[in-house]
Protein backbone atom coordinates (compact mmCIF):
# COMPACT_ATOMS: atom_id res chain seq x y z
CA UNK A 1 0.00 0.00 0.00
CA UNK A 2 1.05 3.28 -0.71
CA UNK A 3 0.92 6.27 1.38
CA UNK A 4 0.49 9.30 -0.81
CA UNK A 5 2.48 12.90 0.57
CA UNK A 6 -0.38 14.63 1.71
CA UNK A 7 -1.16 11.72 4.40
CA UNK A 8 1.95 12.68 6.56
CA UNK A 9 1.05 16.47 6.67
CA UNK A 10 -0.88 16.24 9.38
CA UNK A 11 1.30 13.99 11.16
CA UNK A 12 4.63 15.88 10.55
CA UNK A 13 2.69 19.23 11.74
CA UNK A 14 2.12 18.08 15.51
CA UNK A 15 5.64 16.55 15.66
CA UNK A 16 7.28 20.01 13.95
CA UNK A 17 5.62 22.19 16.34
CA UNK A 18 6.54 20.29 19.49
CA UNK A 19 10.21 20.12 18.07
CA UNK A 20 9.79 23.73 17.97
CA UNK A 21 8.68 24.27 21.33
CA UNK A 22 11.57 22.01 22.71
CA UNK A 23 13.78 24.00 21.07
CA UNK A 24 12.28 27.25 22.54
CA UNK A 25 12.24 25.73 26.22
CA UNK A 26 16.11 24.41 25.92
CA UNK A 27 17.14 28.05 24.57
CA UNK A 28 14.97 30.68 27.08
CA UNK A 29 14.58 28.15 30.11
CA UNK A 30 14.50 31.35 32.16
CA UNK A 31 10.78 32.28 30.63
CA UNK A 32 9.57 28.49 31.06
CA UNK A 33 10.68 28.34 34.93
CA UNK A 34 9.29 32.17 35.63
CA UNK A 35 5.75 31.50 33.61
CA UNK A 36 4.93 28.44 35.93
CA UNK A 37 6.13 29.93 39.10
CA UNK A 38 4.18 33.12 38.18
CA UNK A 39 1.00 30.89 36.80
CA UNK A 40 1.97 28.73 40.72
CA UNK A 41 1.48 31.81 42.97
CA UNK A 42 -1.81 33.27 40.49
CA UNK A 43 -3.11 30.31 41.04
CA UNK A 44 -2.48 30.26 44.73
CA UNK A 45 -4.32 33.68 44.90
CA UNK A 46 -6.91 32.59 42.63
CA UNK A 47 -7.93 29.62 44.53
CA UNK A 48 -6.94 30.47 48.14
CA UNK A 49 -10.18 29.41 49.24
CA UNK A 50 -10.03 25.90 48.44
CA UNK A 51 -6.06 25.67 49.43
CA UNK A 52 -7.49 24.63 53.22
CA UNK A 53 -7.45 28.30 54.45
CA UNK A 54 -9.79 29.18 56.99
CA UNK A 55 -10.99 33.10 57.36
CA UNK A 56 -7.26 35.52 57.64
CA UNK A 57 -9.17 37.54 60.04
CA UNK A 58 -10.75 35.11 62.59
CA UNK A 59 -9.55 35.48 66.03
CA UNK A 60 -8.84 33.05 68.43
CA UNK A 61 -6.57 34.91 71.64
CA UNK A 62 -6.37 31.30 72.97
CA UNK A 63 -4.10 30.03 70.05
CA UNK A 64 -2.30 32.75 69.62
CA UNK A 65 1.79 32.03 68.81
CA UNK A 66 1.38 28.30 67.87
CA UNK A 67 4.43 27.43 66.26
CA UNK A 68 4.04 25.12 62.74
CA UNK A 69 2.06 22.34 62.94
CA UNK A 70 -0.16 19.72 61.49
CA UNK A 71 -3.29 22.26 62.64
CA UNK A 72 -1.59 25.03 61.38
CA UNK A 73 0.93 25.02 58.51
CA UNK A 74 2.70 27.98 59.31
CA UNK A 75 1.71 28.72 63.01
CA UNK A 76 -0.59 31.52 64.41
CA UNK A 77 0.38 35.60 65.31
CA UNK A 78 -0.15 37.27 68.46
CA UNK A 79 -4.12 37.58 67.92
CA UNK A 80 -4.59 33.92 66.92
CA UNK A 81 -4.97 34.34 63.16
CA UNK A 82 -3.73 31.46 61.20
CA UNK A 83 -0.53 32.66 59.39
CA UNK A 84 -1.15 30.19 56.44
CA UNK A 85 -4.43 31.70 55.45
CA UNK A 86 -3.15 35.13 55.77
CA UNK A 87 -0.24 34.14 53.76
CA UNK A 88 -2.55 33.00 50.96
CA UNK A 89 -4.78 35.59 50.96
CA UNK A 90 -1.81 38.02 50.85
CA UNK A 91 -0.99 37.05 47.82
CA UNK A 92 -3.98 38.54 45.96
CA UNK A 93 -2.59 42.34 47.11
CA UNK A 94 0.40 41.64 45.82
CA UNK A 95 -0.60 40.25 42.46
CA UNK A 96 -3.39 43.09 41.91
CA UNK A 97 -0.36 45.53 42.37
CA UNK A 98 1.95 44.63 40.96
CA UNK A 99 -0.05 43.72 37.56
CA UNK A 100 -1.98 46.88 37.88
CA UNK A 101 0.75 49.01 38.46
CA UNK A 102 3.00 47.55 35.13
CA UNK A 103 -0.59 47.79 32.79
CA UNK A 104 -0.96 51.87 33.92
CA UNK A 105 2.72 52.79 34.08
CA UNK A 106 3.43 51.03 30.61
CA UNK A 107 0.70 52.62 29.17
CA UNK A 108 0.71 55.99 30.68
CA UNK A 109 4.84 55.52 29.68
CA UNK A 110 3.77 54.54 26.42
CA UNK A 111 1.80 57.67 25.11
CA UNK A 112 4.63 60.01 26.76
CA UNK A 113 7.34 58.37 25.98
CA UNK A 114 5.87 58.50 21.94
CA UNK A 115 4.67 61.99 22.07
CA UNK A 116 8.12 63.59 23.70
CA UNK A 117 9.95 61.17 21.22
CA UNK A 118 8.33 62.12 18.17
CA UNK A 119 8.03 65.81 19.22
CA UNK A 120 10.88 68.39 20.60
CA UNK A 121 8.23 70.85 22.03
CA UNK A 122 6.69 68.22 23.86
CA UNK A 123 10.31 66.79 24.76
CA UNK A 124 11.33 69.81 26.36
CA UNK A 125 8.28 70.37 28.74
CA UNK A 126 7.15 66.59 29.79
CA UNK A 127 10.46 65.31 29.95
CA UNK A 128 11.79 67.95 32.77
CA UNK A 129 9.24 66.76 34.89
CA UNK A 130 9.87 63.38 34.23
CA UNK A 131 12.97 64.18 35.70
CA UNK A 132 11.90 65.90 38.80
CA UNK A 133 9.85 62.81 39.64
CA UNK A 134 12.98 60.47 38.63
CA UNK A 135 15.31 62.34 41.30
CA UNK A 136 13.17 61.05 44.06
CA UNK A 137 12.69 57.58 45.05
CA UNK A 138 9.78 55.87 43.85
CA UNK A 139 9.25 54.59 47.64
CA UNK A 140 9.36 58.26 48.59
CA UNK A 141 6.81 59.33 46.65
CA UNK A 142 4.25 56.46 47.40
CA UNK A 143 4.85 57.23 51.00
CA UNK A 144 4.23 61.13 50.34
CA UNK A 145 0.96 60.65 48.49
CA UNK A 146 0.07 57.66 50.97
CA UNK A 147 0.42 60.32 53.42
CA UNK A 148 -2.22 62.74 51.86
CA UNK A 149 -4.82 59.86 51.12
CA UNK A 150 -6.36 57.50 53.11
CA UNK A 151 -5.27 53.53 53.17
CA UNK A 152 -6.87 51.53 50.18
CA UNK A 153 -5.66 49.28 47.49
CA UNK A 154 -6.35 52.07 44.93
CA UNK A 155 -4.55 54.43 46.42
CA UNK A 156 -1.30 52.03 46.62
CA UNK A 157 -1.72 51.15 43.40
CA UNK A 158 -2.02 55.17 42.07
CA UNK A 159 0.86 56.12 44.69
CA UNK A 160 3.30 53.34 43.01
CA UNK A 161 2.47 54.11 39.40
CA UNK A 162 2.93 57.70 39.76
CA UNK A 163 6.78 56.69 40.72
CA UNK A 164 7.03 53.99 38.32
CA UNK A 165 5.44 55.90 35.34
CA UNK A 166 8.37 58.00 34.62
CA UNK A 167 11.17 55.22 33.99
CA UNK A 168 8.99 53.87 31.36
CA UNK A 169 8.72 57.70 29.37
CA UNK A 170 12.22 57.89 29.51
CA UNK A 171 12.62 53.92 28.08
CA UNK A 172 10.03 54.59 25.52
CA UNK A 173 11.46 57.78 24.69
CA UNK A 174 15.04 56.51 23.80
CA UNK A 175 14.23 54.04 21.81
CA UNK A 176 11.94 56.09 19.62
CA UNK A 177 14.41 59.04 19.39
CA UNK A 178 16.16 56.03 17.82
CA UNK A 179 13.41 55.38 15.43
CA UNK A 180 13.49 58.99 14.72
CA UNK A 181 16.55 59.18 12.98
CA UNK A 182 16.39 55.95 10.84
CA UNK A 183 15.56 55.87 6.67
CA UNK A 184 11.92 54.19 6.89
CA UNK A 185 11.10 57.06 9.23
CA UNK A 186 13.00 59.60 6.94
CA UNK A 187 11.22 57.67 3.92
CA UNK A 188 8.05 58.53 5.40
CA UNK A 189 7.96 61.86 6.80
CA UNK A 190 9.54 62.61 2.84
CA UNK A 191 6.57 60.88 1.59
CA UNK A 192 3.98 62.55 3.41
CA UNK A 193 2.98 60.41 6.14
CA UNK A 194 0.87 61.57 9.05
CA UNK A 195 2.71 61.68 12.24
CA UNK A 196 -0.18 59.88 13.81
CA UNK A 197 -0.35 57.12 11.00
CA UNK A 198 3.76 57.00 11.38
CA UNK A 199 4.05 56.57 15.37
CA UNK A 200 0.84 54.00 15.27
CA UNK A 201 2.09 52.05 11.96
CA UNK A 202 5.96 52.15 11.74
CA UNK A 203 7.00 53.69 15.43
CA UNK A 204 4.88 52.05 17.93
CA UNK A 205 5.77 48.04 17.10
CA UNK A 206 9.53 48.71 17.62
CA UNK A 207 8.67 49.41 21.01
CA UNK A 208 7.11 46.73 22.37
CA UNK A 209 9.89 44.42 23.06
CA UNK A 210 11.62 46.58 25.50
CA UNK A 211 8.40 47.95 26.81
CA UNK A 212 7.42 44.27 27.89
CA UNK A 213 10.76 43.77 29.28
CA UNK A 214 10.37 47.08 31.32
CA UNK A 215 6.83 45.96 32.31
CA UNK A 216 8.01 42.82 34.29
CA UNK A 217 10.48 44.42 36.56
CA UNK A 218 8.01 47.51 37.03
CA UNK A 219 5.53 44.76 38.53
CA UNK A 220 7.84 43.56 40.78
CA UNK A 221 9.52 46.67 41.81
CA UNK A 222 5.51 47.56 42.70
CA UNK A 223 5.10 44.40 44.86
CA UNK A 224 8.63 45.52 47.01
CA UNK A 225 7.23 48.71 47.65
CA UNK A 226 3.35 47.73 48.29
CA UNK A 227 5.18 45.07 50.77
CA UNK A 228 7.49 48.29 52.30
CA UNK A 229 4.21 50.69 52.27
CA UNK A 230 2.43 47.84 54.05
CA UNK A 231 5.13 47.22 56.58
CA UNK A 232 5.45 51.08 57.33
CA UNK A 233 1.86 51.53 58.21
CA UNK A 234 1.27 53.26 55.06
CA UNK A 235 -0.01 51.05 52.48
CA UNK A 236 -3.23 48.66 52.74
CA UNK A 237 -5.29 48.82 55.83
CA UNK A 238 -4.47 46.29 58.47
CA UNK A 239 -7.78 44.29 57.54
CA UNK A 240 -6.56 43.24 54.20
CA UNK A 241 -4.21 41.05 54.53
CA UNK A 242 -0.77 41.49 52.59
CA UNK A 243 2.75 40.18 52.92
CA UNK A 244 4.21 43.77 54.35
CA UNK A 245 1.28 44.37 57.19
CA UNK A 246 1.81 40.67 58.14
CA UNK A 247 5.81 41.09 58.47
CA UNK A 248 5.04 44.69 60.03
CA UNK A 249 2.75 43.15 62.57
CA UNK A 250 5.51 40.19 62.97
CA UNK A 251 8.52 42.17 63.66
CA UNK A 252 7.90 42.92 67.59
CA UNK A 253 7.94 39.10 67.94
CA UNK A 254 10.85 37.90 65.35
CA UNK A 255 13.03 36.95 68.32
CA UNK A 256 10.25 34.23 69.68
CA UNK A 257 7.72 33.71 66.67
CA UNK A 258 10.23 34.49 63.69
CA UNK A 259 7.93 32.12 61.70
CA UNK A 260 5.40 35.09 61.32
CA UNK A 261 7.68 36.82 58.95
CA UNK A 262 9.42 33.88 57.53
CA UNK A 263 6.75 32.73 55.06
CA UNK A 264 5.22 35.81 53.94
CA UNK A 265 9.06 37.19 53.04
CA UNK A 266 9.29 33.73 51.14
CA UNK A 267 6.56 34.24 49.25
CA UNK A 268 7.46 37.61 48.31
CA UNK A 269 11.08 36.30 47.36
CA UNK A 270 9.36 33.50 45.41
CA UNK A 271 6.81 36.01 43.36
CA UNK A 272 9.58 38.78 42.76
CA UNK A 273 11.85 36.30 41.72
CA UNK A 274 9.60 34.78 39.15
CA UNK A 275 8.81 37.81 37.48
CA UNK A 276 12.17 38.69 37.22
CA UNK A 277 12.93 35.38 35.45
CA UNK A 278 10.46 35.90 32.63
CA UNK A 279 11.48 39.95 32.39
CA UNK A 280 15.26 38.19 31.87
CA UNK A 281 13.72 35.27 29.48
CA UNK A 282 11.90 37.63 28.05
CA UNK A 283 14.67 40.74 27.17
CA UNK A 284 16.77 37.38 25.90
CA UNK A 285 14.16 36.64 23.52
CA UNK A 286 13.27 39.67 21.81
CA UNK A 287 16.54 41.14 21.64
CA UNK A 288 17.77 40.51 17.99
CA UNK A 289 21.34 41.11 18.63
CA UNK A 290 21.43 38.89 21.79
CA UNK A 291 19.86 36.12 19.71
CA UNK A 292 22.42 36.56 16.82
CA UNK A 293 25.24 36.28 19.80
CA UNK A 294 23.60 33.27 20.81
Amino acid sequence: MTVAPTDLVPLAAPAAAARSIGAQVRRHPTIVVGAALMLLMAGMAIFAPYLGTVDPQALSPIRRLQWPSREYWFGTDMLGRDVYSRTIYGARVSLIVGLSVALLSTGLGLGLGLVTGYNRWADAIVMRIMDGLMSIPAVLIAIALMALTRASLQNVIFAITVGEAPRVTRLVRSVVLTLRELPFVEAGVASGTRPVRMLWRHILPNTLPPLFVQGTFTAASAMIIEAILSFLGAGTPPNIPSWGNIMAEGRSLFQIAYYIVLFPGIMLSITVLSINLLGDGLRDALDPRLARRM
